[in-house]
């Protein structure tokens, strides 16, 4: 397993190719990406739990931690690169072969299938989670000065589709105002 730690170290070093693309100097890691959308996962979750919703907290996290591990040898493969690569295709060999080593390979592959595909609704919860993340980060970036992020924020509307919106709209929709006032 030591192998498996340092090779998802990568994680920590790789930044998120869509902010360096727009021209962000120093863009924030797979691993800060990940750790947030863990926390926001962790946090809705519970919220959801507490509104009567059955989830199972503790597979949501597991699923928000193994959600960009195939990433630490893929790296994060732009929008304008997935045009000519199969991206699914690269991350599920990477991630199969990564988690081989691991003490539950079949059971966090599995994990990892919920959220790529969205099987469970601790899979879709973390997508969603994750989608909110990137328009945070977006939204941070735009309040430092930073421009031309719109094509992020097309996937406001995934997220007003999503069967949490309604628990979470004041999340999305304050997020929006708050966006709006720095535009």
């Amino acid at each position: 397993m030591l192998h498996l730690f340092l090779e998802l170290g990568n994680l920590k070093r790789l930044p998120r190719t869509g902010w360096l693309l727009r021209r962000v100097p120093y863009p924030e890691s797979i691993a800060d990406h990940s750790y947030r959308v863990a926390l926001i996962t962790l946090f809705l979750a519970d919220e959801l739990r507490s509104k009567g919703v059955e989830i199972d907290v503790e597979k949501a996290l597991k699923i928000a931690l193994l959600h960009d591990v195939g990433e630490a040898r893929t790296t994060d493969i732009p929008k304008t690169a997935q045009y000519y690569l199969d991206k699914e295709k690269a991350e599920k060999k990477a991630v199969m072969e990564l988690l081989l080593t691991s003490p539950r390979p079949r059971e966090y592959f599995k994990l990892w299938r919920e959220y790529e595909e969205e099987l469970s609704t601790e899979g879709r919860l973390v997508k969603f989670a994750d989608r909110l993340e990137m328009l945070i980060q977006a939204y941070e970036y735009e309040k430092a000065g930073f421009r031309d992020l719109d094509e992020f924020w097309e996937t406001l509307e995934t997220l007003r589709e999503s069967e949490f919106y309604n628990y979470f709209r004041e999340l999305v929709e304050g997020l929006v105002e708050m966006r709006e006032k720095v535009k």
